[in-house]
C-alpha cells in the first residue's frame, strides 16, 4: 500500500529543504520522525507535518485494516521548485537590487513493505 502527501508553494527554499529530505529519505517513519525532531531547520517541522500527513492518509486508505505504522518506510520524498516571489530593495546610489523569495512543492509517499497484489 501507498500513500502520498503534498504541500505546495511551500515559503522555504528548495536547496534547505533537500537538505533535510536526504536525511530521512528512505527511512522508517518512526526514525523519520525522531530525525525531524532533532534537526534545527525550519524545513524539518514542514516535513514532519508532511510525515503526518502522509500516515494520515495511509490510515484512511486502509479503510479499517490493520495498519502497522512501524512497517511504513519513506519510499520517496521529493523537493521540487516552486514560483519565486520576486521583490526589490533600495541599494546605494540610487540603485534596486531584486530579493528572491523561493518556494517549494515537497511531495512523499509512503509504503509498506507488502507487494501490491498481496493487499
Amino acid at each position: 500500500m501507498e500513500a502520498i502527501a503534498k504541500a505546495r508553494f511551500v515559503k522555504v527554499p528548495p536547496r534547505k529543504a533537500r537538505a533535510v529530505a536526504d536525511l530521512v529519505r528512505g527511512k522508517s517513519v518512526n526514525q523519520a520522525l525522531a530525525i525531524l525532531m532533532t534537526v534545527p531547520k525550519n524545513a524539518s517541522k514542514i516535513i514532519g507535518r508532511i510525515l503526518d500527513s502522509a500516515v494520515a492518509n495511509a490510515n484512511v486508505k486502509a479503510e479499517g485494516a490493520t495498519l502497522d505504522i512501524d512497517d511504513l518506510k519513506i519510499a520517496e520524498l521529493t523537493v521540487d521548485e516552486g514560483p519565486t516571489v520576486m521583490r526589490w530593495r533600495p541599494r546605494a546610489r540610487g540603485r534596486a537590487t531584486k530579493i528572491r523569495h523561493r518556494t517549494s512543492h515537497i511531495m512523499m509517499k509512503l509504503a509498506d513493505g507488502a507487494e501490491p497484489g498481496e493487499e
